[in-house]
């Protein structure tokens, strides 16, 4: 009796231990410090991930902050600040340019048109590009993609930035809003959901997609330094796993059920206004669906920087981007 005893207390402690263990393995939990270029609708895809526990689900937790530009959302990441950065994918070409040993690589393409919006201080149902001649416009920072794609589709029109339309480049991004309602300028870009709140509000109006005019570009993606992909691959790869999870629901959800799953994260704003939005970047293709950067995208974002002026030569396609996390997760789908 005694013995059997023993045994049963010994199968007990083997037991609790083994339970312990497999609670353990599942509590356990990566924390990731996201930082993003800004906090836009335009970025659904990744919301829905984050309120529907998709990050949580694939073992990781979710530390998001707003940059407020993606030259502070790479200086973050390169000090330490941040573990993966969201932002335009040209930040990682300046840093490899400028020779930094352990550079930035992009390994998950989120958006695939400019999110931004023209807004003017009156209404104009009829509004082309063309009237922005010998008018000015708030238009981002130097050398960022928000500028670079506005420039780029000024250029597809005719006009000649700096001659036909004064682009003001001084103006920080994340206070060109304030800039604009206080009269400077006559025209700014905005994301949403503030382009359609200024509106709203009766500080000027949304005219158009910059999106739209501007065409395919690989405009914002997930990058993070080399050396922490290197050490850290399981936790990309569930980073991309869970973020296409979240790029397959909103594409297979109306915009209404989009904007009650995000609605938390846009607490200022009605879900109505919200659904609107998603069907509006829905509708200029905003998002890309298999989260890869190709070469071809690739090829078209250094042509675009090369117009702009920002660069003489590009880095190499394998150096700035892998598509492989990318490409695992749509594998990955659903097992």
């Amino acid at each position: 009796m005694k013995k059997f005893i023993s045994l049963l207390l010994v199968v007990l402690l083997v037991s609790a231990l083994v339970l312990t263990g497999c609670e353990q393995k599942q509590t356990d939990v990566a924390k990731v410090r996201l930082i993003e270029v800004t906090h836009s609708i335009f970025y659904s895809p990744q919301y829905v991930a984050i309120e529907k526990g998709f990050f949580e689900k694939h073992g990781l937790q979710i530390e998001l902050t707003n940059g407020g530009g993606a030259d502070k959302c790479m200086a973050a990441m390169v000090s330490g600040e941040a573990d993966i950065a969201f932002m335009g994918p040209e930040a990682s070409v300046y840093v490899y340019l400028q020779g930094r040993e352990d550079h930035a690589v992009n390994f998950a393409q989120l958006t695939q048109r400019d999110g931004s919006f023209i807004v003017g201080r009156e209404k104009d149902d009829s509004f082309t590009l063309e009237k922005l001649k010998g008018h000015t416009i708030l238009g981002g920072r130097k050398g960022g993609m928000p500028l670079m794609a506005l420039e780029y589709a000024m250029k597809q029109a005719g006009l000649t930035p700096g001659e036909d339309v004064e682009v003001r480049t001084d103006v920080q991004f994340d206070m060109m809003a304030g800039a604009f309602a206080s009269g400077e300028a006559d025209y700014t870009t905005l994301f949403e959901p503030l382009a359609s709140t200024f509106e709203l509000q009766g500080n000027g109006y949304v005219l158009e997609s910059v999106g739209k005019l501007a065409g395919y570009i690989p405009y914002t993606c997930y990058s993070a330094l080399g050396s922490y992909i290197e050490k850290n691959p399981d936790v990309i790869q569930s980073f991309s796993d869970a973020l296409y999870e979240g790029m397959v629901w909103v594409n297979e959800h109306s915009a209404e059920e989009v904007a009650e799953v995000i609605a938390p994260q846009f607490p200022d704003s009605d879900k109505e206004f919200i659904a609107k939005i998603v069907e509006t970047y829905r509708d200029i293709g905003a998002w890309n669906p298999d989260l890869v950067l190709g070469e071809d995208g690739y090829n078209r974002l250094i042509d675009i920087m090369k117009t702009a002026g920002e660069i003489e030569e590009g880095a190499p396609y394998d150096k700035i981007q892998t598509p492989d996390f990318a490409a695992k997760a749509k594998e990955n789908y659903g097992k």
